[in-house]
């Protein structure tokens, strides 16, 4: 199996395991249901521990798209750094709302009186930083999906629809959170996961389509390539 196969199944994986986390995905409303916290819990840790597994499959497919696209100069590798920036506001980002809301929840409502306040503003604070890094991750990603479709039409080492497609994608998805009209709630979360995924698993899906003797656009072949 070739580099650009793995990676291109890498991004498939990945991209399909974070659909599956947001499609799953209990709300923090939900958790307060009465009767509903353990199966929704252990729901919330399932779905995001399915998202932390995801995020190193996905970046290591984004390695080796950003291999594939290192002809375009240093396009590929700078949306390599924003999106390893990226990655760590997700892991962040699941570890807060999937590991650490459910306990908090728990706390609340076992929580007396007089207490109950008090876990309830760490339940607030809990929540305050999963939107920031949510955040953080939209940000990185957005610009990371908008350098790489820069270098895929530069390059024009895959289709150049796709290159299209991102370039528009990672500014509105910008624009639609900074002007505060997209939410980073479930449902808004949710929306910008699908639409990054669905571009991820078209390059994924290009990638696999590339035969092993093509070479990489970086690659420069010498007599030691040809009998």
């Amino acid at each position: 199996m070739t580099d650009d196969r793995m990676s291109g199944l890498a991004l498939i994986a990945g991209s399909f395991g974070f659909i599956i986390t947001m499609s799953l995905h209990p709300s923090g409303r939900d958790l307060f249901v009465p009767g509903q916290l353990e199966p929704l819990a252990q729901l919330a840790v399932a779905t995001h521990a399915l998202a932390l597994a995801s995020l190193p499959v996905l970046f290591l497919g984004a390695f080796g798209l950003s291999q594939r696209l290192a002809a375009a100069g240093r396009l590929a590798m700078a949306a390599l750094v924003m999106y390893a920036f990226a990655v760590v506001a997700a892991m962040n980002a699941a570890a807060v709302s999937g590991l650490v809301a459910p306990t908090l929840v728990r706390e609340v409502l076992a929580a007396s009186p007089s207490s109950s306040e008090a876990w309830r503003i760490a339940f607030d604070y809990n929540g305050f930083l999963n939107h920031a890094f949510a955040l953080l991750f939209v940000v990185g990603s957005s610009v990371a999906i908008v350098l790489w479709s820069i270098a895929i039409l530069r390059s024009a080492t895959l289709a150049r629809g796709v290159g299209t497609y991102g370039c528009i994608l990672g500014p509105i998805t910008l624009i639609a959170v900074l002007s505060g009209h997209l939410k980073l709630d479930v449902h808004g979360f949710g929306v910008v996961v699908f639409g990054q995924a669905l571009w991820f698993i078209i390059v994924g899906a290009l990638l696999c389509r590339i035969r092993a003797t093509e070479y990489p656009s970086s690659h420069v072949p010498t007599r030691m390539d040809h009998p």
